[in-house]
Parts: C-alpha cells; sequence; structure tokens
C-alpha cells in the first residue's frame, strides 16, 4: 500500500486531515488492486497546556477498491465516518524528550461491521536529529474480528524532512489477516 496522509491547519483549533492510498495486494490466491480507501476530516483541539493535547475528530470515508476491512473480502465497503479522541502528553525519558499519544476511535460503516479501534504511540528522540517509536494497532469489529498490529520504527529529520523506517506486524488476530512488512514514510513540515 502507498499511501498520501496531508493535514492543514486551517485556524488555531480546527485542522483539515486527508488521506489516500493505493493498494496492491493478494487474498487466498486472488489479486486486487486500485485506489484505497479516501479519507477526508476536520480535527479540533479541545484542550492544550504546555505538555498536555486533547483532540476530536470526525471523518468521511469512502471505500476502494482493496482491502477496506481486513476481515472483509476486496472491494467490499462504502461510505463510512469515524469520530476520533486522540490524546497525547510529552515527557522526558533520561533526559530525552518523549511523549505517549492514545487515540480511540468508532467507524460507523455502511456496508461493513462498525469498528472500534484504539492506536497507541510512544516516541523517544534520542537525538535532536532522531525519533524512535512504538506504535499500536488494535480494533475489533462487530462481527467478532480482532487485531493486534505493533509497529517500530525510526525517524531521520533533515530540515523540514523526515524519512521514517520500521517494520509492522500482526501481534494478535482472529477472522482477519496476518500482517508483515516494512513500513515507510517522508515526511515534510510546513
Amino acid at each position: 500500500m502507498l499511501s498520501l496522509y496531508v493535514e492543514r491547519g486551517l485556524t488555531q483549533r480546527v485542522t483539515l486531515q486527508g488521506k489516500a492510498a493505493w493498494i496492491d495486494g493478494e487474498d487466498d490466491g486472488r489479486g486486487y488492486g486500485g485506489r484505497g480507501p479516501l479519507e477526508l476530516g476536520l480535527r479540533y483541539l479541545a484542550y492544550q497546556d504546555a505538555r498536555t493535547a486533547v483532540s476530536v475528530y470526525v471523518g468521511v470515508i469512502d471505500a476502494g477498491r482493496g482491502r477496506n476491512a481486513g476481515y472483509a473480502d476486496p472491494g467490499v465497503g462504502g461510505t463510512d465516518v469515524e469520530a476520533r479522541v486522540l490524546a497525547g502528553r510529552s515527557f522526558r525519558v533520561l533526559q530525552r524528550p518523549a511523549f505517549a499519544e492514545a487515540q480511540v476511535a468508532r467507524l460507523a460503516r455502511a456496508d461493513l461491521s462498525a469498528e472500534t479501534r484504539l492506536d497507541l504511540t510512544l516516541g523517544v528522540e534520542p537525538t535532536p536529529d532522531w525519533l524512535l517509536m512504538v506504535q499500536s494497532y488494535a480494533g475489533e469489529a462487530d462481527v467478532g474480528s480482532r487485531w493486534v498490529k505493533l509497529e517500530t520504527s525510526a525517524v531521520r529529520r533533515f530540515g523540514a524532512w523526515r524519512i521514517q523506517a520500521g517494520w509492522r506486524f500482526s501481534l494478535a488476530g482472529r477472522a482477519g489477516p496476518a500482517e508483515q512488512g516494512p513500513a515507510l514514510g517522508l515526511w515534510r513540515a510546513f
């Protein structure tokens, strides 16, 4: 999967988020490919102090031709609505900057089972140019499918650019695909 994620601040508290993807894969010997889910939404900063931030997000997702849910056949899906609460806190580990973030989401899906998700991130900057992260993506669909994926990665800073390299794999799950592979990212801050 190749994806593009963009966010742009509209005001001090409101951020526009968008995501598009291209997917090419195989499921039980049956190939699929094409545009992945297309997402557009708004995030509102509800609370912020020097070390903590809490936001709420609402977005609309248009299903793509690839796998729109780990427990469904490729191409199955419609228009979904996601509501999400995000909370993050910065702190120090061995005198180095660090952060932790938790996100809880509910997806109301048009042609698939609704889902509840929990995403957790822990990051630490061992040097000003490096960020190390561990991320967990967990969820459960109302039909009983469950998943827990783990991603470890390192991010190198080059001015306004960041390059991320890591590995994502399935830790546990039921009625869904086992995933494993590299995660690569290119970030641009503006």
